[in-house]
């Protein structure tokens, strides 16, 4: 049995991801602007603002999932917006990291789990933002994998459209599903399950050997060619 520390596990990926590890009969610690039921322990914070819980236990792993998608033309995108993308995924990210650190240290094989996107390493109009943001997470990945080694594991997701709630917005229509599908050559969006599955495999001991790595599950738009 291992504790893991979810932010973000009310919904989505996150939320997927601590029903596969409460399954596993592991612990599970959420924080979040929400309470989670059927935890470990549910805190409620902002975690780009608000004082992070005291937490005594140690922890086994660590999994980041909060996001934005903020999609606006780059001539109309406010500083404002560009720093709040930077707060949400990977200021967010730090301010956790820091402040949980001694919890990972205390466990015998840490990982920690961070998310990026597919817009970060294929270019996509509009997508400025949010790309700029998740580059930082993916520059953090691979320096915290660096620092960190040998005791503690960090490795990203780089996720395409998911079908989550923060998504909603671009799949709520057939027309727009239908738009969004055409572009993944598997001609589908992914599915929170198999994203927080891959989370859960590279908390686990089979992935003992992985570290500072970004894996992208895109239904293949990021290499191949529709």
């Amino acid at each position: 049995m291992a504790n893991y520390l979810i932010v973000g596990a009310s919904s989505g990926i996150g939320q997927s991801l601590a029903q596969q590890l409460k399954n596993d009969g592991h612990n599970i610690f959420a924080i979040g602007r929400r309470m989670v039921d059927d935890v470990t322990m549910s805190y409620i914070a902002d975690v780009t603002k608000d004082p992070l819980p005291a937490i005594a236990e140690t922890l086994d792993g660590i999994i980041y999932c909060p996001g934005s998608i903020t999609l606006k033309p780059f001539r109309a995108l406010k500083p404002e917006e560009l720093m709040n993308d930077m707060h949400i995924n990977a200021l967010g990210a730090v301010r956790v990291l820091q402040q949980y650190h001694a919890n990972l240290q205390k466990a015998e094989a840490p990982a920690v789990v961070l998310f990026s996107t597919v817009a970060v390493g294929t270019g996509m109009p509009f997508h400025a933002s949010v790309a700029m943001a998740k580059g930082a997470v993916e520059g953090l990945t691979r320096a915290l994998a660096a620092e960190w080694a040998p005791k503690i594991r960090v490795n990203c997701i780089a996720p395409s459209l998911t079908d989550t709630p923060l998504a909603a917005k671009l799949t709520d229509t057939e027309a727009k599903l239908g738009v969004a599908v055409s572009r993944h050559p598997l001609k589908r969006i992914g599915a929170p399950t198999e994203i927080a599955a891959a989370a859960r495999f590279l908390l686990s001991s089979a992935a003992s050997f992985v570290t500072g790595q970004v894996w992208h599950m895109d239904g293949g738009m990021s290499v191949i060619k529709g």
